[in-house]
């Protein structure tokens, strides 16, 4: 039997993104989300309006879509509720955000420089896609809140260890992405973290789609 619970959120399961970003100064910008998907050599993502990301990207036109796996939930949610917006909107106050300009130092990772674009990898990511700006949509019609960019990968850097020898894949057993569902950190199947982002569920919320 099916019921019609009236979902709030419909976040079935996306895998975790560290967008690196660069501001207005030039600094680096870090922040996670999880509403991203991939189509050949492009992804699509979803973010929030009022994000610095999302500042950034408009302005730049260039990202590094950093991949964590499960093991680095902890730094991912070191993240969580943290902008590097200097003027932290009164409704993100009231979810509990918090400025922070420096994320890298915040989440305890490490930058490294790209090769194509000018926003620097995260070097503890075991996967870490070069992208550039390709187009941009509203998401949400009139009222849209959000915006779907669309991105192509120009270079990927993988871990050695994850790629099957002698092919162009990663492998699929070794390969354990850290993913977000209804606002919980999973990996290999189990619930690997606590989140944040979980208490006082709000819409729209952190992860998804919102990056900042």
């Amino acid at each position: 039997m099916h019921i019609d619970p009236e979902l709030k959120v419909l976040y079935f399961g996306t895998p975790v993104v560290l967008i690196s970003s660069r501001n207005e100064d030039g600094t680096a910008n870090l922040a996670p989300m999880s509403s991203a998907w991939w189509l050949g050599r492009n992804c699509m993502l979803g973010l929030g309006n009022s994000g610095q990301t999302t500042a950034n990207l408009l302005r730049e036109r260039e990202c590094v879509l950093n991949l964590p796996s499960s093991a680095m939930v902890d730094a991912v949610d070191r993240l969580a509720l943290t902008t590097a917006k200097p003027v932290v909107p009164e409704y993100k106050v009231r979810q509990g955000y918090r400025h922070e300009r420096d994320k890298f130092a915040t989440a305890g990772l490490t930058e490294q420089a790209s090769e194509l674009v000018a926003p620097p990898r995260v070097a503890e990511c075991p996967i870490q896609l070069e992208c550039r700006l390709v187009a941009t949509h509203a998401f949400g019609g009139d009222s849209a809140h959000a915006t779907a960019f669309e991105v192509e990968v120009i270079r990927s850097h993988v871990k050695e260890d994850l790629v099957i020898p002698g092919t162009h894949y990663v492998d699929p057993v070794g390969w354990d992405p850290l993913i977000m569902k209804f606002c919980e950190f999973f990996g290999g199947g189990q619930n690997v973290h606590p989140s944040r982002l979980s208490d006082g569920w709000q819409m729209p919320h952190r992860l998804q789609p919102s990056a900042v």
